[in-house]
């Protein structure tokens, strides 16, 4: 295995956690307004404390590589979930440069699962604590 491969696998855990991480704790200090959102949506508010766990829970998970697959699958159904309710149904029936930018938010959304489920596929890689004996670990 080469330098950039045992380099990328945590690199790509990290970038793919932070989105997660800043999401969820975003939310926390917003918790009325995002709940009120939601709702505003068709999505009941009293799952916000699941969403929150999911993605503070899951991004952290993911960050250390603990659990990863089963964060990265965990995340990879709430990518396109969220996805689906929050920005394709949504743009049906707006303007044309709204449904654009909703439609570009659904995809970033659908591109995010498949780094996830590559993930799943792979594993946590280097540096993880799922791989803590790099020496016998599998990739």
């Amino acid at each position: 295995m080469t330098q950039i491969q045992k380099l990328a696998s945590p690199a790509g855990r990290i970038l793919l956690a932070f989105i997660f991480i800043m999401a969820g704790a975003q939310k926390i200090p917003g918790y009325a307004g995002v709940q009120g959102y939601m709702e505003m949506m068709g999505v009941p508010g009293a799952l916000l404390p699941l969403v929150i766990l999911t993605e503070l829970g899951g991004g952290i998970l993911l960050l250390i590589g603990w659990q990863t697959r089963f964060a990265a699958i965990a995340l990879a159904g709430f990518s396109i979930l969220s996805g689906i309710f929050f920005h394709l149904v949504p743009s049906f029936g707006m303007e044309a440069m709204q449904a654009q930018s909703e439609m570009t938010s659904f995809f970033k959304n659908v591109s995010i699962a498949g780094g996830l489920l590559m993930i799943v596929s792979l594993g946590a890689g280097h540096f993880s604590l799922d791989n803590r004996n790099l020496k016998t670990a599998a990739v």
